[in-house]
């Protein structure tokens, strides 16, 4: 009986065990990671905001974008494949960015509202395949990047804004 037990033990780790040493497990781990947490310091910022999108959006994306290139890398998929995962990431980002765009009513019409915020799920996820691609150099740059454009943009434009105005007599409006 204690054989069959241990044939039982053998097969189940066999058939679910697809990280198969501790150098994979230590890959897999910091590259799952790392998505979360870039992911999560692009959604506290859009949280800070009160944007749509926060910390739990943009580390669920970025951590999905890192899975689905990392399993199939490890699976031993040429590049090729991978490209053509890419592009499917790409297009179904496209689907939760279209979903944080929305047009204003009432006072508000002619305006869209979201755009940023679809534009940062999709950085996001970018962020989230370059981590799962074992690119996490370019991951972190690709982050600081973002956050200098999402945080230090919107100074630069207000100041210009304010420039304007007072240029043309509208001081004040500050």
């Amino acid at each position: 009986m204690d054989a069959w037990w241990h044939q039982v033990w053998i097969t189940l780790v066999a058939e679910f065990a697809d990280i198969t040493d501790a150098k994979q497990l230590t890959q897999v781990t910091v590259r799952l990671i790392m998505a979360a947490l870039l992911g999560a310091v692009l959604g506290f910022e859009r949280e800070l905001k009160g944007k749509a999108a926060g910390v739990r959006t943009h580390m669920l994306v970025a951590l999905g974008a890192a899975l689905f290139v990392l399993v199939p890398r490890m699976a031993g998929a040429d590049d090729a494949a991978l490209s053509r995962v890419v592009q499917g990431i790409v297009a179904g980002i496209g689907f939760l960015g279209a979903g944080t765009i929305l047009k204003g009513h009432d006072q508000d019409a002619g305006h869209v509202k979201g755009l940023t915020t679809a534009a940062g799920l999709w950085m996001t996820a970018a962020i989230g395949v370059a981590a799962g691609m074992g690119r996490e150099a370019t991951a972190v740059i690709s982050t600081l990047l973002a956050l200098l454009v999402l945080g230090v943009m919107p100074l630069v434009v207000n100041r210009f804004e304010r420039d304007d105005e007072d240029e043309n007599g509208e001081g004040g409006k500050h």
